[in-house]
């Protein structure tokens, strides 16, 4: 078996071995997409901290590690059809040696709940469930109509200039949010400024933006990567409008599905405002974690 690291090229053999896992344990289409494993590795520096076992030229594993904030986080794979050998646990070490290595108070990893193997393994080894997230969904089968706004507030697009506000406003509305790290400006722009803005939607008060929602266009139908109402402005039903007019752009774009990921615990209550506009939970994650001596 030859161990290398992961480079930029392994990225869509990484993509078929994770959705053919996914679909193996869940029983349904896996949605995971390219953007996602890149965001992933943005926290993660792939020369150093990675993992991929390749067998008669076929790649059977892989994993990657790296820190948010002071806890280590890391991700492993095995392929179907080479589980049952090892690797599995293999995995797991380097991703405790790794967070271990860079002073971690804790390591952190996720799996399908479905997954009753991951769950053994890792049971056995002290983690416990701390979180779950979802990923919620609906097919448009009609085009939505966008309920309007008292004044003052104003829907509007994002336009050249509000990079800093939105960011602004980003910050204010996950501060509550179970451990959130926000990246600084410069980071997040970087990352950001290249995106499709015409699909970034914000609600205006005067001078002030209250809330935001980011969207993106994928393979699967459209994805909301961010909604956020600011403190002062929750309750006012924001959020409802920003998923209206989401929906709606979509429809004009001719996607009919529409997604997103939700903590299942989320303190503002974000599920009942998916579930509310018609998305149903379709899939869910469990993140687990294990305190380092």
């Amino acid at each position: 078996m030859n161990e290398r690291r992961i480079t930029e090229e392994d990225v869509e053999a990484l993509l078929a071995l994770i959705r053919a896992d996914e679909e193996a344990i869940r029983g349904l289409p896996s949605h995971v997409e390219e953007a996602d494993l890149r965001m992933w590795w943005t926290r993660t520096d792939l020369a150093n901290d990675s993992w991929l076992f390749e067998d008669g030229g076929r790649v059977v594993a892989a994993g990657w590690g790296g820190l948010e904030g002071t806890t280590g986080e890391f991700a492993g794979i095995v392929a179907q059809g080479a589980k049952g050998r090892g690797l599995g646990t293999m995995l797991v070490e380097r991703g405790e040696a790794l967070a271990a290595q860079k002073g971690a108070g804790a390591v952190r990893t996720w799996a399908p709940p479905e997954d009753e193997a991951a769950a053994a393994l890792l049971g056995a080894r002290g983690y416990r469930e701390i979180r779950r997230f979802y990923e919620m969904a609906i097919e448009l089968e009609e085009e939505p109509g966008v309920p309007s706004l008292p004044a003052p507030l104003e829907l509007d697009t994002f336009r050249d200039g509000d990079a800093h506000g939105f960011y602004e406003a980003m910050m204010e509305s996950f501060q509550d949010h179970w451990d959130w790290h926000g990246s600084p400006y410069d980071e997040w722009w970087k990352l950001r400024r290249d995106n499709d803005h015409s699909l970034w939607f914000l609600v205006r008060d005067g001078g002030e933006i209250a809330a935001i929602a980011r969207n993106e266009a994928r393979e699967s139908g459209g994805y909301v990567g961010l909604l956020g109402v600011r403190r002062a402005w929750r309750g006012r039903g924001l959020g409802k409008v920003l998923l209206y007019r989401t929906f709606a752009e979509f429809w004009r774009r001719g996607l009919r599905r529409v997604s997103l990921g939700v903590d299942a615990q989320s303190p503002t209550g974000a599920t009942k405002l998916y579930e509310k506009v018609g998305m149903t939970v379709e899939s869910a994650m469990v993140v687990y974690e294990l305190p380092l001596a």
